[in-house]
């Protein structure tokens, strides 16, 4: 009989498997449902985005530019409904499944083993190479939700009449965009075999990524060089085509990648000691005790690369849509419905102003995601038992949360900041005239969200700890599906005012709402204060 673990009746042969999936498919399920809202998105406001010849020609205009076809993959037939989806969601999504993948697998597997959670699992008769599977297993069931609700939300959209793609094309697209991810969570899972910390596993594998999508960019810049692609593994994802002349086949090497990396990790594990790795740890570097001053600086010791991760991607992916906007934007006919759509946010303005205003709804969701993650990782300091080791000393509760939530609002505002200058330098590539003042401001504005979901996260965290991020993630995803789909299907405004990001206007253009900017900034204060008061009065949980 498998031994089971102390206090509860689940087989030890599976609890890593479990624990793992439980998280995984956690993540999967936030990243999923904003993956399939975007492609639904897409596909639903094409014909009314693209209306005539003429318009759809300002979408030849847009996949013509080589810059964007560097970034984010070559436009094919983007004068059809398939063709601008797969190309205007479809190279974005690769990248960030990409990141979420070898992102995800070092923290479900690495962190825990560096945190000593390990430990326990291994103190009975599980194996390491037998929990490297079961971690494994977790990570794959991750994978599935994400996929999942890619797949449906796409064959939801690409089943309405004004789209009518079938569901086989629909069902494959949601595989390609989510392959990526599959083929990461493999990299990651072997990275953490590999590294001897966290820290480590997380250089390799981005070493990986930046390696693959480097070698693709150069097969896509138009150097005559296109043969590259198959020398990447982004590159095979690409080679996929769905929907403009889709080649299954191509899923041949991407599962041969998964499947040799995900073995490679349990063959490693099995024959390695834990929390050591076949890399070395660096045990000549000198300490350093610049940031390990006191509770703030301690997190933003532990947090300035996360931080620093999603500032920098944000902003990467806001110039994207500023040349977007400027290369659609520019061209008559390019924006009819997204004018349309800004007008019903409160806009007035056409052209890129409209475009980049529309695009800075989405850009405001992730900040809000990124705020969100700041406030699991509250939760997940106090379930590791970090936060005994700080309290145990000269540090009251109201010091350590007001600090980490102080550093949470700077982080939030610089991702609004640094999300407006990108958008500026991709605006500039074209004739907007909208100014840098004005885009720093969209940023800010973009970020208020974002510190509403701060203060929120700290009354919750206050009140019912293991409740905050689920609570929040559901929040945001909400408020995104009503801004983006349900105001083109409803005027219910006491529905629409459900979201939180109604009630903000698509700044730039729109001009900031100084009222509703009071409203989000006064009710996160006193959602903060409130959380403040409340976290000293309960008990601190574990995991």
């Amino acid at each position: 009989m498998l031994a089971t673990v102390a206090g509860g009746d689940r087989p030890a042969g599976a609890v890593v498997a479990v624990a793992t999936a439980k998280r995984a498919a956690r993540s999967g399920a936030i990243w999923g449902a904003l993956f399939g809202l975007l492609v639904a998105n897409e596909a639903l406001t094409y014909k009314t985005n693209f209306p005539t010849a003429e318009s759809r020609a300002t979408a030849v205009a847009a996949g013509a530019s080589r810059g964007l076809t560097a970034v984010i993959g070559p436009a094919r037939e983007v004068d059809t409904l398939g063709g601008w989806l797969a190309w205007r969601t479809f190279g974005l999504l690769v990248i960030v499944g990409a990141i979420w993948g070898l992102l995800a697998a070092t923290r479900l597997l690495r962190r825990e083993e560096d945190a000593g959670r390990w430990e326990l699992y291994l103190a009975g008769r599980t194996a390491r190479r037998h929990a490297a599977v079961q971690g494994l297993a977790g990570l794959a069931a991750g994978y599935l939700t994400l996929w999942a609700l890619t797949a449906t939300l796409t064959v939801y959209g690409g089943s309405r009449p004004a789209v009518d793609l079938s569901v086989s094309a629909s069902l494959f697209y949601a595989t390609a965009v989510t392959a990526s991810a599959a083929m990461f969570l493999a990299v990651g899972a072997l990275a953490g075999q590999v590294g001897g910390t966290r820290r480590q596993a997380n250089g390799l594998a981005a070493a990986a990524f930046g390696s693959a999508y480097v070698i693709r960019m150069i097969a896509d810049s138009g150097t005559g060089l296109a043969w590259l692609r198959w020398a990447s593994p982004l590159g095979w994802v690409e080679n996929l085509q769905p929907l403009t002349g889709s080649r299954p086949l191509v899923l041949l090497p991407i599962l041969a990648l998964t499947v040799t990396a995900g073995g490679a990790a349990a063959l490693v594990a099995g024959r390695r000691d834990l929390g050591a790795g076949v890399l070395a740890r660096n045990r000549t570097a000198q300490p350093s005790l610049r940031l390990l001053g006191g509770p703030v600086v301690l997190t933003a010791h532990l947090e300035r690369w996360v931080a620093l991760a999603w500032t920098v991607g944000l902003a990467l992916l806001a110039l994207i849509f500023g040349v977007t906007a400027a290369t659609v934007g520019d061209t008559e006919g390019g924006t009819g419905s997204v004018e349309q759509a800004v007008a019903r946010l409160g806009g007035r303005a056409a052209g890129p102003t409209a475009w980049i205003g529309y695009e800075f709804v989405f850009v405001s969701a992730l900040i809000a995601f990124a705020a969100a993650g700041q406030v699991a990782a509250l939760r997940g300091e106090e379930a590791a038992g970090y936060l005994d080791n700080l309290l145990a000393r000269h540090v009251s509760r109201e010091r350590w949360l007001l600090g980490r939530l102080g550093l949470a609002v700077l982080f939030v505002a610089a991702t609004g900041i640094a999300t407006g200058v990108g958008a500026w330098i991709g605006l500039t590539t074209g004739t907007s005239d909208v100014t840098l003042v004005a885009m720093i401001r969209a940023g800010l504005n973009a970020a208020l969200p974002g510190i509403l979901v701060l203060g929120l996260g700290a009354l919750l965290y206050g009140l019912a700890p293991r409740a905050a991020a689920p609570v929040l993630y559901s929040l945001i995803l909400w408020s995104f599906l009503i801004e983006i789909v349900g105001s083109s299907i409803t005027t219910n405004h006491w529905l629409l005012d459900t979201a939180m990001l109604t009630h903000l206007g698509p700044v730039p253009a729109a001009d900031l709402n100084w009222t509703a900017a009071a409203w989000f900034t006064a009710l996160a204060l006193g959602a903060g204060a409130a959380g403040l008061t409340l976290f000293p009065r309960r008990d601190l949980s574990s995991a």
